[in-house]
Order: structure tokens, then C-alpha cells, then sequence
């Protein structure tokens, strides 16, 4: 499962995207509670480490924007994005 402060990180940029209301609170919650259910914890991490370090430059970025098994990742995680949009938006 994933730890509290996992979600709990995840809501506040969730929230800060989608307006600092209640209504985005309990959208944003519901939102990882799906992606939670899709996406083991350990997948989840990867992916969000592909995401932060395919910004940094140069051919440490590089890495992370051309790998198979780091596009593999994020397509995980955006496909359980999704998933989360339709049932929690």
C-alpha cells in the first residue's frame, strides 16, 4: 500500500492543479486511492523518478526521456491517471 505521506504529497499537488477547495480535496483523494489500486506503490515511485529526472538536462535527462523501461513506467502511471480522471473528475 502506499504511505500517507505518498498520498498525502500527491493530493497537495493534485489540489494545487485543480483549485484549493473541498471539492478538489475529495476528487484529489479519490484520485490516488484509484491510482493506488491500479499501480503497485513500488511502480508508482518509478515512474514519478522518471518524471523528475527526465527534467534535468543534459545526458542524465536524457536517459530518463529515451528508455524503453522509463517510457514503459510513465505509460503505467498515465493510464492510471486516466483511469482516476474519469471515476474521481
Amino acid at each position: 500500500d502506499y504511505p500517507t505521506t505518498a498520498r498525502v504529497d500527491y493530493v497537495f499537488g493534485c489540489m494545487k492543479a485543480n483549485g484549493e477547495t473541498q471539492h478538489s480535496l475529495e476528487q484529489c483523494s479519490c484520485s490516488i486511492d484509484i491510482i493506488a489500486s491500479i499501480l503497485p506503490y513500488d511502480r508508482y515511485i518509478a515512474a514519478e523518478t522518471v518524471l523528475r529526472m527526465a527534467q534535468v538536462p543534459g545526458n542524465l535527462g536524457t536517459q530518463f526521456r529515451s528508455t524503453g523501461i522509463a517510457k514503459a513506467a510513465v505509460e503505467d502511471l498515465r493510464r492510471a491517471q486516466a483511469e482516476a480522471e474519469v471515476r474521481c473528475f
